[in-house]
């Protein structure tokens, strides 16, 4: 599985939580592995949102152990709808938690990693904020 290729941390918290991965996330990560591209047509529930993220934080996860975790937004997810920032909230904090977590029972010592949702009406002052300190 697609899964095993994530680094230890990741591949940890991910088994810990869910049985196995979902066609659609297991031909995913095939593909974003090798290179390619995916596009992930599946239906409601089946861990697509999951899946387009969980590559990213690996990515994340690897540069910040190896101490090349830079100070700026290096992925960038677009959502045509606001009301679907809970959705996307919950598919990257709770596993930048579990995995940071994870990292830390392996004895990992994990940097923060840093997620924020932004939307039309995030205020200025919080965009500003988001320039100083930005998300990766």
């Amino acid at each position: 599985m697609a899964i095993e290729h994530f680094h230890p941390a990741v591949s940890a918290w991910f088994t810990q939580r869910f049985p196995a991965p979902t066609p659609a996330q297991d031909a995913a990560w095939r593909a974003i592995r090798t290179g390619g591209h995916a596009l992930i047509a599946a239906p409601t529930g089946s861990g697509k949102t999951l899946a387009a993220f969980l590559h990213a934080i690996d990515v994340l996860v690897r540069q910040g152990l190896n101490g090349e975790l830079a100070e700026r937004t290096t992925v960038l997810y677009i959502s045509p709808l606001k009301a679907l920032s809970n959705d996307v909230n919950f598919n990257l904090e709770a596993p930048l938690l579990g995995i940071a977590e994870e990292a830390m029972r392996q004895g990992l010592l994990l940097p923060e990693i840093r997620s924020q949702v932004r939307t039309g009406d995030t205020p200025q002052s919080e965009r500003a904020l988001m320039r100083k300190r930005p998300p990766h």
